[in-house]
């Protein structure tokens, strides 16, 4: 199954942060992959016992109480200069929209996309309208998938076989592209195996070493969870 969101990194001087604008179950599991995966993440949230749970949980993330709906108290806390902003509260939706327009639309913003939370085909219809980027529906789970993508843009899916162990289909990552599985090593090189490389309709499974990565290819591999992280990103 094919997820329903993809991002691409940001390029040159833009800052790869992340800001999380509510920290409810949802906000909570995004921040929690999202640090999980070393990225930069701010967590902001208006209610202070919020922020208070969020920081037991992840003593090391920066978390700030802040009035989620007035433009100068999150440009203060830093929202506006993130990459990315993800609008993790879904209500009131006043609140969320009202963060989405300030996101996108505040003078000197450098957010270049906004995830924002729905509750309804309404809520989702205004969320589009003042310029999110991407509308999803609550789910914990969803949470986590999000984090896991902002992170891994070329990330396609993932199938975990325990708690240290998954296989990954990844989009061939620029640094891979022209080179064959036999110069790339990648089990030496990244402790990996490739289960699976080639076109998304016409995958090779256990591809030959002389098997050529192409841009837009897939490949599928497996190993530690902890060294499919240290694959290239997109």
């Amino acid at each position: 199954m094919r997820e329903w969101w993809q991002w691409s990194p940001l390029q040159g001087s833009e800052r790869l942060g992340f800001a999380v604008v509510g920290v409810g179950r949802f906000g909570i599991a995004v921040c929690r992959e999202l640090l999980q995966n070393g990225a930069e993440v701010l967590a902001v949230d208006r209610s202070e016992r919020a922020v208070d749970e969020l920081r037991q949980l992840e003593p090391t993330v920066e978390a700030r109480v802040v009035d989620c709906t007035d433009e100068e108290s999150l440009r203060e806390a830093g929202v506006l200069d993130m990459g990315t902003v993800v609008v993790a509260m879904s209500e009131p939706i006043e609140a969320s929209i009202t963060a989405t327009l300030i996101a996108k639309d505040s003078e000197g913003t450098r957010v270049r996309q906004v995830i924002a939370r729905a509750t309804s085909e309404l809520h989702e219809k205004m969320l589009k309208r003042v310029g999110a980027d991407r509308v999803i529906f609550p789910s914990r789970m969803q949470g986590e998938r999000l984090g896991l993508e902002l992170v891994r843009p070329n990330l396609m899916e993932r199938l975990a076989l325990d708690e240290k162990h998954c296989i990954e289909e990844i989009k061939v990552p620029e640094p891979f592209m022209g080179r064959s599985l036999r110069d790339l090593n990648l089990r030496k090189n990244f402790r990996v195996n490739v289960l699976a490389a080639g076109p998304q309709s016409n995958l090779t499974v256990n591809p030959p070493a002389s098997h050529v990565l192409e841009e837009g290819h897939l490949l599928v591999v497996m190993g530690l969870v902890d060294d499919l992280q240290r694959l290239p990103k997109t």
